[in-house]
């Protein structure tokens, strides 16, 4: 199924007819085809559970035009409201903590319990090493218009290849502007906001999002708890299906 807002089209899916409504927001570039093992151990209990594909990914048309995280909150948002859906719960994974923070944390938004999976959100100061790598990147860039013509685009695709990040590589060109724009903004001050009853889940050893923002985000949300799980990735929740499935069911009928 589809929706539209704004121009946007968005791919959901729904699964389930109980009484409580789940919203599932995926990570960036990823869709909802890693979320099906936690989809049929919820749908056959009360709930329905709508999951989506962002712009650009899965099902969903790649846009040319740049946006925003505040421009992915409002399609969101948008959707909620369209599909009268309220007080959902959510479990957000990763990208999807930044669009659950905005929701409670500007739009205000009520929901029932909130799930946050190896969420992103919090920016740090660069590390030296990353941060002479960027610097080192943007010399040879403008170095870029000294060659002929003819070779600038074959140089400025290699040092894409030798400097940018996976995450970066790895979506449409149309889209890196985006994924400039989302990665910039610290949103701290939004998850603070959250009052929902939350539970965080992390990997101890989370190269995209380290434990340490699991625990500072613990400490701004109050009404949450952690749960780390031992050597882990960023994808805790595929780590541990069956964990995960049990932890959720006992969170949310607890």
């Amino acid at each position: 199924m589809y929706f539209k807002s704004n121009n946007i089209s968005i791919y959901y899916e729904k699964h389930g007819d109980g009484n409580n409504n789940i919203l599932i927001l995926p990570g960036w570039g990823n869709t909802r085809n890693t979320f099906y093992n936690i989809i049929n151990n919820l749908k056959e209990q009360d709930y329905t559970i709508y999951i989506v594909d962002y712009p650009g990914f899965g099902n969903s048309k790649i846009l040319e035009k740049e946006l925003n995280i505040y421009d992915y909150a409002f399609i969101i948002n948008s959707f909620l409201k369209k599909l009268n859906i309220k007080k959902p719960i959510i479990i957000a994974h990763s990208f999807g903590g930044r669009i659950t923070s905005i929701l409670e944390g500007f739009y205000k938004l009520k929901f029932k319990k909130i799930i946050l999976i190896d969420v992103a959100g919090i920016k740090r100061r660069k590390k030296l090493k990353i941060f002479l790598k960027e610097k080192i990147y943007k010399i040879l860039k403008k170095l870029t218009y000294l060659l002929p013509k003819i070779k600038q685009e074959k140089f400025r695709q290699k040092l894409l290849l030798l400097f940018a990040s996976a995450d970066y590589k790895n979506i449409p060109l149309s889209m890196k502007k985006t994924f400039q724009n989302i990665i910039k903004e610290d949103l701290r001050k939004y998850y603070k906001n959250i009052e929902t009853e939350t539970l965080i889940i992390w990997g101890e050893n989370d190269p995209d999002t380290p434990l340490k923002d699991g625990l500072l985000i613990k400490k701004l949300i109050k009404n949450s708890e952690i749960i780390v799980y031992k050597n882990s990735n960023h994808f805790s929740y595929l780590n541990y299906p069956d964990l995960t499935n049990k932890i959720i069911n006992s969170f949310l009928n607890e």
